[in-house]
């Protein structure tokens, strides 16, 4: 497929032009202009950039790419060597950030949701169809350590969780991939038993307990591995190019 034609392809397929962002989603650093093979993952690191010239692919498919808002604009140490990588061997870069979050079938939020066996009921901000969190009910009501072990098990690692004052059974959940913990507020005051997250910040813990709501931090790679691995299924399913995920161990 030529480069250009599948950024098109991806920008309809996750409604690029909808979403406002903190990074350019898209074709990033272009390439060689036929795509046959992608390698895709969560984060373009260095790691995953040398996957992918090892096994010849002509192009990296991420949740995480560059140009974040903010950042420091000059091309210096490992921006410069990803870059050089990834030019030197005509390699394209595409990333897509909140649209992948917000996807409503391959969308990191809706592919954590089933895999924990959460049926979605839609987004946690009332009114926003493109709410970057989400809200639903589990497929039967847990404990928080029930919750807990479902996590652990399901996302192959440890998770923290906070309940102290949660209530005892836990049906309606919130839920935001990646650093979503800032929506516990919303999850509270919309009546969720607990809120899942990738990340927790020092005020969370507090928030949790002080509102009476189970809190999750799943790991911010582990719960954003999900989508960015269907949007290439997809890809490789309806397209039929040649797609393999990479999972770059990543604790945080």
């Amino acid at each position: 497929m030529n480069n250009l034609e599948l950024e098109r392809l991806l920008n309809r397929q996750l409604n690029v032009a909808a979403i406002k962002d903190y990074c350019p989603n898209g074709l990033q650093v272009e390439g060689k202009t036929e795509v046959k093979h992608l390698v895709t993952g969560v984060t373009a690191s260095q790691a995953l950039i040398d996957h992918a010239i090892e096994v010849g692919a002509d192009a990296l498919l991420v949740h995480h790419g560059y140009f974040w808002k903010g950042e420091d604009e000059r091309v210096r140490g490992i921006k410069r060597l990803r870059l050089k990588a990834l030019l030197g061997h005509d390699i394209n870069l595409y990333a897509y950030h909140l649209p992948l979050d917000i996807a409503p079938e391959l969308g990191n939020n809706a592919q954590l949701a089933a895999l924990l066996g959460i049926r979605v009921e839609g987004p946690l901000e009332p009114g926003n169809a493109l709410s970057v969190s989400m809200s639903g009910e589990l497929d039967e009501p847990l404990s928080g350590q029930q919750l807990s072990e479902r996590l652990q098990q399901r996302l192959g690692r440890p998770v923290l969780h906070v309940g102290d004052q949660g209530p005892a059974l836990i049906r309606r959940v919130g839920w935001c991939t990646g650093g979503g913990q800032g929506y516990i507020d919303l999850a509270a005051d919309q009546g969720m038993d607990a809120f899942i997250s990738g990340e927790v910040s020092e005020q969370t813990v507090h928030v949790a307990r002080e509102r009476g709501i189970h809190f999750f931090a799943a790991g911010h790679h582990a719960t954003e591995r999900y989508g960015i691995k269907a949007l290439g299924d997809w890809l490789a399913r309806e397209q039929g190019l040649q797609v393999s995920f990479v999972d770059i161990d990543n604790p945080a």
